[in-house]
């Protein structure tokens, strides 16, 4: 399974949400779970949540994606740069043909979008 964290996600794990923390262990535990942090998003749960970023991109579960070209230039589709790398970063590739889940604690941010949410409200 494939699953990007968004900012909102991050910064509960940060702050222990349960569900955040099962997905951060299954992705550091089982085989074929496989967790992607934007760096933008990154950049706006460390803002939410100092010290997030560092903590985050230290696990070994966890895959930081980088701001690239054809993310950058996706930016212009959404209010935040963290919202458009992450949607982005659902999207289908030849890595993950079926695309990726967007993990969230604000799964209305995501209404509309043509990506899938797991939501991880408590």
């Amino acid at each position: 399974m494939h699953i990007v964290l968004d900012d909102t996600a991050m910064a509960a794990a940060g702050r222990g949400n349960v569900l955040a923390s099962r997905l951060i262990h299954r992705a550091q535990a089982e085989s074929g779970w496989y967790l992607y942090a934007p760096a933008c998003a990154l950049v706006e749960a460390d803002r939410a949540r100092p010290g997030t970023a560092e903590h985050l991109a230290a696990l070994p579960g966890i895959t930081v994606l980088d701001l690239d070209l054809p993310s950058a230039l996706a930016a212009a589709r959404q209010d935040t740069w963290a919202a458009a790398q992450c949607q982005y970063a659902a999207q289908p590739t030849l890595d993950r043909p079926d695309g990726a889940v967007i993990a969230t604690t604000a799964p209305d941010r995501w209404k509309g979008e043509p990506v899938r949410v797991l939501d991880l409200t408590p």
